[in-house]
């Protein structure tokens, strides 16, 4: 089979489309034939190795492990001895960040639990871009955001590609929300459901009279002690971003200051996981019309370099997919 790999740390130019071995599934896996996988800054930190202590796990001076790419949609093509809810010929979605990677080839192997069916009203390609933005923004949401119905809520980075998700599902959790974003982008975040949009190249959310329950930080650009004056006495700040080290540490050890002094709480999200009642979760929203994939740009298996050289821009409106069938 053909699939993106590396075999060392730095700029897109170092991917590369190979022939590798197609994978066999172990008895608790499926095998996928890849219709469409998606680009996340996942992908990128780890192509360049950054930070640098994310090499502690994926190799000090060369990646330990040569394929990227967390999200997959596709086909079932076999099935392990242990499986039971999934036969070949079925469609499914899912995420493979903790189980090997591999979206960017044409076939990965994934636990059973790391997949659920497609749903009926999606392509492939809009698939693809569900999984670890469609998971993170939920857990942020709820997990460390505790998102309440009727809160009034923030996201900043909300025409990005977990952003998009983050404003839609905040809307079907019953919140008021509004959405941080650049002029060109803020029409589509009001025509993904935002109650309110706000310019962030002409007003600062953090200098505003208004505050707000819950802020989803999905930029990381801002110090605590900024997001503090945009939450309200008893508010949360869930952080799911970051633009260097030095304000990633500010946030761990500053919101966590200020929390214990404070009733306010501010602090990073937890690591995004694997679940299958989420995906589900996720799955339900989208088959009742309450959340719809906000895909920017479709690239080809052999373009995958450029795709995550856009990605690096920071300019992308929603997910940037990779089609592989």
């Amino acid at each position: 089979m053909q699939a993106i790999m590396y075999t060392q740390y730095g700029p897109p130019d170092v991917l590369q489309l190979k022939h590798t071995n197609r994978p066999q599934p172990k008895p608790n896996e499926v095998l996928v034939k890849v219709h469409a996988s998606s680009a996340n800054p996942l992908d990128w930190h780890l192509m360049r190795g950054e930070p640098f202590l994310a090499r502690l796990e994926a190799g000090l001076r060369t990646p330990s492990h040569p394929f990227l790419g967390a999200d997959v949609a596709g086909i079932v093509e076999a099935v392990g001895e242990d499986i039971t809810e999934f036969q070949v010929g079925d469609a499914v979605f899912g995420e493979v960040f903790r189980t090997g990677l591999g979206g960017f080839g044409e076939y990965v192997c994934a636990p059973e639990h790391a997949l659920v069916k497609k749903p009926d009203n999606l392509t492939f390609e809009q698939a693809a871009g569900v999984p670890l933005a469609g998971l993170t923004a939920l857990q942020g949401l709820r997990n460390r955001g505790k998102i309440q119905s009727g809160q009034q809520v923030l996201i900043n980075g909300a025409s990005g590609g977990v952003g998009t998700f983050a404003v839609q599902i905040a809307k079907a959790l019953g919140a008021e929300v509004t959405g941080v974003c650049s002029t060109r982008n803020l029409e589509l975040v009001r025509a993904i459901g935002a109650d309110y949009v706000i310019d962030y190249t002409k007003e600062d959310f953090t200098r505003q009279s208004k505050t707000y329950d819950l802020v989803f930080d999905l930029v990381g650009n801002r110090t605590v002690f900024d997001l503090k004056r945009a939450l309200k006495p008893d508010g949360t700040c869930a952080i799911g971003g970051f633009i260097n080290m030095s304000l990633l540490f500010g946030h761990i050890l500053g919101g966590a200051m200020l929390t214990v002094f404070n009733a306010q709480d501010i602090g990073m999200m937890d690591t995004v996981y694997t679940d299958k009642d989420d995906l589900h979760f996720l799955k339900e929203l989208i088959e009742a019309g309450k959340v719809t994939p906000v895909i920017d740009r479709c690239y080809p298996l052999d373009q995958t370099s450029e795709a995550i050289r856009y990605l690096e821009t920071s300019r992308a409106r929603g997910k940037v997919v990779i089609t592989v069938a």
